[in-house]
């Protein structure tokens, strides 16, 4: 391809949309974004409207081209990736039928334990993942709550999807799902890319509803006339499948060999691996078995639903209620504040642990757990609380870590690759490559999902002839701390209470939980 050739990539995220565009070496020429619109009709409800979701694509690819100052005749593809555990639909005609139903959305929880109960097992061996609020589920709540809509929903599909069919105007006999959401569709075999007859059998879920599996890098269609007229981009363009944003994000961040982990230090905790194989974990139902863009590897992953948020509301109800009363305080500079006050406690902080599960343990799936810091003493500060919260997060990695070597037994950890807000803490990255015993780098690049989408679209049409090469070149560890062998063996008393914890407090929190529920 030519020197000036241009790649698009866009990440549909639940706050918002960002669009970037970048030259075929990854260097970053201009970025969008555009906050995203939230709906919440009920108590527990969370939407968005599916049309709305493309439009932001359009506007944000546009305003990126004009920031970026190309000729939109050298953009060689468009990529998009998008949030995975929700759902939409669309008509016969590819327009949506339904309002996206978001992963933060819990309507359809009796339809996750119906799934447990009737075939909980089944779905967690053929998908990879146990019954969530994820497609599954949410395609029942369709189904039986909403008989009309479900009706005129020809397809069921994902955003990612949705927006490269609008974007090429697709109908719904071209509907597809890329295969790195798979694991979340509830009926879809990840092993084989298929679906399962077995279990839409057993729920009553007819096949026809359900899209194409494709690979990410598959080239869908090409961009309308209309579409590039609201993008600022010419058509025909080449619009590639694309993938999950977890998917798209550790591709950019080159996570493609074997061992190397991935953090994802943001408002949810993300913590996965880069693998060979396919392996379910049936025992600890924590890991959910997740396809890389790479076809060959999988990208197991284990999250805390909030482990970020904790830190901001310790600064926001801890610190800051208290410094702004001195006129001291700012939002800006609390997060360095803390993190050199926490550089003063002991690791253990003193005997106190924390738990980071304010709205319950997803992976186990535990709703009843909740956050709580346990063995407070006098001689405790505001620093000790801090520390406790950085360590709590490490500390159920290390439980998931420890988990993988059961899961792979000839696994070797070597690296974790953080991002994220997260990422800008040397005091945090030293703690987990501390009690994980592995070093903790950060990035050259902190756009790493839409350029994760770029490097798919740009594989799509030839622009790389390796995926796995070009990941590799395009992004490099920049600053790198190696974990204290000794400090990594003074944690392992804690991170083995930490564990005890959960079962030790299950009755409390279960009693907590019943009592809030009659109030």
């Amino acid at each position: 391809m030519s020197k000036g050739t241009y790649l698009i990539g866009v990440d549909i995220g639940t706050m918002g949309t960002k669009a970037a565009v970048f030259d075929q070496s990854g260097r970053l020429l201009g970025d969008a974004f555009e906050e995203s619109k939230l709906v919440y009709p009920r108590a527990g409800w969370v939407e968005q409207d599916m049309e709305d979701m493309y439009r932001s694509c359009l506007r944000t690819i546009k305003a990126a081209v004009q920031k970026a100052g190309i000729d939109p005749r050298h953009v060689a593809a468009v990529s998009v990736d998008g949030q995975m555990a929700g759902i939409g639909g669309v008509a016969e005609n590819g327009m949506a039928s339904i309002r996206y139903d978001s992963w933060l959305d819990t309507r359809c929880e009796p339809y996750i334990d119906l799934m447990n109960k009737e075939a909980g097992d089944l779905v967690l061996t053929i998908t990879g993942s146990p019954p969530t609020y994820d497609h599954g589920p949410k395609i029942l709540w369709w189904m039986h709550e909403e008989p009309e809509a479900f009706k005129d929903t020809a397809k069921f599909v994902v955003p990612s999807a949705y927006a490269a069919m609008r974007m090429s105007g697709l109908t719904a006999a071209d509907a597809f799902i890329d295969y790195t959401q798979l694991h979340f569709s509830g009926f879809g075999d990840t092993e084989n890319l298929r679906w399962s007859e077995e279990i839409c059998e057993a729920f009553g879920v007819p096949l026809e509803k359900l899209p194409r599996i494709v690979a990410p890098y598959e080239v869908v269609g090409r961009l309308t006339a209309e579409a590039a007229d609201n993008a600022g981009l010419v058509s025909g363009i080449p619009i590639a499948a694309g993938a999950g944003d977890q998917a798209a994000t550790s591709l950019g961040a080159g996570i493609v060999e074997p061992g190397q982990v991935f953090d994802v230090a943001g408002t949810a905790s993300v913590f996965s691996v880069c693998v060979n194989q396919r392996v379910v974990d049936t025992k600890h139902r924590t890991f959910l078995c997740a396809r890389s863009v790479v076809r060959d590897l999988w990208v197991p992953i284990a999250y805390i639903n909030g482990g970020g948020l904790c830190l901001k509301w310790f600064r926001d109800e801890m610190v800051l209620a208290k410094s702004m009363t001195k006129g001291t305080g700012t939002a800006e500079n609390a997060y360095a504040l803390l993190d050199e006050k926490a550089a003063t406690i002991p690791p253990g902080a003193d005997g106190l642990i924390f738990l980071p599960h304010f709205g319950g343990r997803v992976t186990p799936n535990d709703p009843k757990v909740r956050g709580a810091w346990v063995g407070l003493t006098w001689g405790h500060s505001l620093e000790h609380l801090y520390r406790a919260i950085l360590e709590g997060v490490a500390y159920e990695y290390r439980y998931y870590a420890d988990i993988l070597t059961e899961l792979f037994p000839a696994l070797e950890l070597k690296e974790a690759r953080v991002i994220g807000g997260g990422a800008k803490s040397s005091v945090w990255n030293q703690i987990k490559a501390n009690v994980l015993g592995i070093p903790y780098v950060q990035l050259d690049r902190s756009e790493v999902a839409v350029w994760g989408s770029a490097l798919i679209g740009g594989y799509a049409v030839g622009v790389f002839e390796d995926l796995v090469a070009a990941a590799k070149a395009s992004t490099h560890p920049v600053h790198r701390v190696d974990p204290d062998q000794e400090v990594h063996r003074r944690y392992y008393p804690y991170v083995q209470v930490y564990k005890g914890l959960f079962e030790a407090l299950g009755p409390s929190f279960e009693t907590i939980r019943a009592a809030k529920a009659r109030a």
